[in-house]
């Protein structure tokens, strides 16, 4: 009797890290197939939106950090697309692009301040 007990003890003491890893195995699975959200950066400082140009694909997220001592203001050309509040030093906006095209932009405050966000399919 005693072995058999020894037995069915060895035999639960495999299954169990075993059934652990098939029930680990599909939130892993379900972790690697969950979709990423692209990012890219525009850094504002000394009146420049830098880089002028960026291009990105369809979903990506754009940042846009004011790292000069002035404010700043994103808008579209349209003045529709994205508009953001005006950003005081070390302040974000960020806007995810849903659709190809080429977006211009400028600072609302400092009209002399261009970028374009190209978006490719």
């Amino acid at each position: 009797m005693r072995t058999l007990i020894s037995a069915f003890a060895a035999a639960a003491a495999v299954a169990t890290p075993l059934s652990a890893l098939s029930l680990a195995a599909p939130s892993l699975a379900a972790q690697a197939s969950a979709p990423t959200t692209a990012t890219a950066s525009v850094k504002i400082d000394n009146f420049v939106f830098g880089p002028a140009v960026l291009t990105v694909k369809v979903g990506t997220t754009v940042t846009w950090t004011n790292n000069d001592d002035v404010p700043h203001a994103v808008v579209a050309d349209d003045h529709t697309t994205f508009k953001s509040k005006v950003l005081d030093t070390d302040q974000t906006f960020s806007f995810t692009f849903t659709k190809p095209g080429e977006y211009p932009y400028f600072c609302s405050i400092h009209p002399h301040m261009t970028g374009k966000v190209v978006v490719q399919g």
